[in-house]
């Protein structure tokens, strides 16, 4: 986990993703080869965009429920969420340029 990513829990979920800042949560597990390949990018943006986009890590090993209340079949998956509510997913491995134009509208 970078500096700039937040550690999110099945326990505090709910709370981290009802800002009205965009969230964009990391679903990913720590055996994970792909997952591991996006640390430093969502770092990197997480220190770039701050105060206008928080990003959170999910240990899906860990916290089985939130996974299982939003269909999580494959990592990473990345979701944005805005107000509680889920924005966009993106599934799979992402470079830090095909995130920021992926982030772009909600980020601007």
């Amino acid at each position: 986990m970078g500096q700039n990513t937040i550690k999110v829990t099945d326990a505090d979920f709910a709370s981290i993703v009802a800002s009205s800042t965009p969230t964009l949560v990391d679903f990913w597990a720590e055996w994970c080869g792909p997952c591991k390949m996006m640390d430093t990018p969502l770092d990197e943006l997480a220190g770039e965009l701050s105060g206008k986009l928080t990003v959170a890590k999910l240990n899906v090993d860990e916290n089985p429920a939130t996974m299982s209340t939003y269909s999580v079949m494959s990592i990473p998956t990345l979701i944005v969420f805005q107000d509680g509510e889920e924005k966009r997913r993106f599934v799979g491995a992402r470079s830090k340029g095909q995130l920021q134009v992926e982030l772009a509208d909600f980020v601007n």
